[in-house]
């Protein structure tokens, strides 16, 4: 029987980890990856202590942080179901169930998708949802970033260095990214910005073509040899299978002083959670403060 459970390894599981093994709970850290959101960004400025640090480097240092610790690390385990038993919870994945007297979820979110004609069919042939993944094939050839928000915006940027030309689609009236970006968008001249732009579909033939879209005077189409969606994501939350209250986003139900779920010593923090922002800092604070909650609950047990 273990102390605790947290479930994920990004920014709020790293640092739930980190507080539980310090605490002297008998913890276990389960991850698919440690990769996530974090480390597909190429460019982060805004993580006290570093000016700038690429994500695959500040995971890395995250890591290690974490093995600095007495903590089992289980990677490339899947959760397939959470159970609720009299006196503990059974966690059951693909490999095998441990029990555990409480639990953190943080399972952060995957990338939204536009749910349009041939979105699927042209992924990896043209779509992709990962800019520092893919961005590189398109060196200078057109491309198109779907979301004004930050995301959209620091993808933009990043193609600017070596694509041709970088079009940006923001279905409002205005951006919504910070200022901060928006400005140095505004900078890029090879960077337009499209507002009340609709997309419709994706045509092509074996690869994407042009962009089928609509905007205040009508439908247009526009060539490009790539797009990157970046539109926001989905939580990780399809496992639970009503285990936790969830809201209408599918984000699970915290409160906001102790991070508990609607299950009496069940925890979630990070991404995963009902909070409109979603940045590295507020994960990394959530983790803690759930990973002080639980401790605090495994504590009373006793």
């Amino acid at each position: 029987m273990r102390d605790l459970v947290i479930i994920g390894g990004g920014p709020a599981g790293i640092s739930a980890g980190i507080y539980a093994a310090r605490k002297q709970l008998d913890t276990l850290l389960l991850s698919e990856d440690f990769t996530g959101q974090l480390g597909l960004s190429s460019l982060i400025e805004n993580y006290p202590g570093f000016k700038s640090i690429s994500g695959l480097e500040l995971t890395k240092t995250f890591l290690d942080h974490l093995k600095e610790y007495d903590i089992d690390i289980r990677s490339f385990e899947k959760v397939i179901s959470i159970k609720e038993l009299k006196d503990f919870y059974k966690i059951v994945t693909d490999e095998r169930e441990y029990e555990t007297k409480a639990v953190i979820l943080c399972t952060g979110a995957n990338p939204k998708r536009l749910g349009l004609k041939n979105e699927k069919k042209y992924l990896g042939r043209g779509i992709s949802y990962c800019v520092t993944c893919d961005g590189i094939k398109y060196k200078d050839k057109t491309v198109v970033v779907v979301g004004g928000g930050n995301a959209g915006l620091e993808g933009a940027l990043e193609l600017s260095n070596y694509t041709k030309r970088v079009y940006v689609f923001e279905i409002t009236d205005r951006l919504t990214a910070d200022e901060v970006l928006i400005e140095r968008v505004g900078k890029e001249k090879n960077i337009e910005v499209l507002v009340n732009v609709e997309v419709k579909s994706f045509e092509g033939e074996d690869r994407l073509k042009e962009i089928i879209y609509t905007d205040t005077k009508g439908e247009r189409e526009l060539l490009t040899d790539g797009c990157f969606i970046q539109i926001g994501c989905v939580p990780n939350t399809g496992f639970l299978n009503g285990f936790v209250k969830l809201n209408s986003r599918g984000e699970i139900v915290v409160d906001p002083k102790t991070f508990q779920t609607s299950k009496v010593g069940v925890y979630a923090a990070g991404d995963v959670v009902d909070f409109n922002e979603k940045q590295i800092s507020l994960s990394v604070g959530q983790g803690a403060l759930a990973s002080l909650s639980a401790f605090r609950y495994v504590r009373g047990l006793e």
